[in-house]
């Protein structure tokens, strides 16, 4: 059998995961972004898609440490080398899988950063709603909040899958998976405040500057000059609008998708009608959020609960008497 080389190796793998598991263009670009680099780590040790030994692993995971790479960048980096692996293995190309008793030290998950209720409101009402910008980023962030929406669902949202009336859209999610999404009222009245004003004509043009902006596989988002709105800019918006504050610096388009999961917690909403909104496919990933929540019902009982408020001397002379 002719042994591939490392261009062909990581091209047949990443095709076969889109087949297979569906996997996005997101994703497949960052599982290329990381096979390439250690394809490039290979190169120089001189190891081929048939040689890699369980020091080629170690060796490179150590050059990730080295380059001050996170804990969570090396386990995400091996994930990625692991599923080559596989797919080298199961076509006989490795002998056998040499990351079998590799093993990376366990370290505690970083919890997300959230904002607060009062910091929602504070960004939503930092934009200028007089003009089609402001309308179209309002409605955004608006949906990406309300309705728990990554920002490739966001940008990626066709016309079709939304229905106002019934209050719902249809989320394409990862591996092009299907989820139904409540939209809320905020989000219903902004989403119709935009797209009034981007189809409304002006000067014998669509509002929205594209060819026919209603189609329904129309982007609901458009730039200004009508092409459907990227990840890039939406993040430069969000951006823009919390500049205002010095405590909101360091938010992103994420953000809001952790604001929602939280809020919705802290409200008594229930895990699962959480993860289905999220569009986890495991539940143990929507739980993090739960260990905020807890956090949130410890301050509610330490600020309201009698017991809780006494001072150390108030509690020491209650019990004395």
């Amino acid at each position: 059998m002719k042994v591939p080389g490392w261009d062909e190796a990581i091209d047949r793998h990443l095709n076969r995961q889109a087949v297979e598991r569906g996997l996005g263009r997101n994703s497949r670009e960052a599982y290329g972004h990381d096979l390439r680099e250690f394809q490039a780590f290979c190169r120089k040790v001189r190891a081929e898609p048939d040689t890699i030994e369980p020091q080629t692993l170690t060796g490179y995971l150590e050059s990730l440490a080295d380059r001050g790479l996170s804990p969570a960048s090396q386990r995400r980096h091996l994930a990625s080398i692991r599923g080559l692996i596989r797919d080298l293995v199961e076509r006989e190309i490795l002998a056998r899988d040499p990351s079998v008793n590799l093993k990376l030290r366990p370290h505690p998950r970083r919890l997300p950063r959230t904002m607060t209720r009062a910091d929602i409101t504070m960004l939503l009402e930092a934009i200028d709603k007089s003009n089609l910008r402001g309308l179209r980023d309002r409605a955004m962030i608006e949906l990406a909040y309300g309705s728990g929406l990554r920002v490739s669902e966001l940008v990626g949202l066709k016309l079709h899958q939304m229905n106002l009336a019934a209050g719902l859209i249809v989320v394409l999610g990862k591996g092009n998976k299907e989820r139904v999404t409540p939209i809320g009222s905020a989000s219903k009245r902004a989403l119709r405040e935009y797209l009034h004003e981007r189809n409304r004509p002006v000067k014998g043009k669509p509002a929205g500057r594209a060819a026919r902006p209603n189609k329904p596989d129309a982007a609901v988002f458009l730039s200004r000059l009508g092409r459907a709105m990227t990840r890039q800019a939406f993040f430069k918006s969000l951006k823009a609008y919390a500049s205002s504050d010095p405590r909101l610096e360091w938010i992103s388009p994420h953000t809001l998708r952790h604001c929602f999961a939280t809020h919705l917690l802290e409200g008594g909403a229930d895990l699962r009608a959480v993860q289905e909104m999220l569009g986890h496919s495991d539940i143990s990933t929507t739980q993090i959020y739960t260990h905020l929540s807890k956090s949130h019902l410890r301050k509610v009982h330490r600020t309201f609960h009698p017991r809780a408020t006494m001072s150390k001397a108030a509690r020491r002379d209650a019990e004395l008497n």
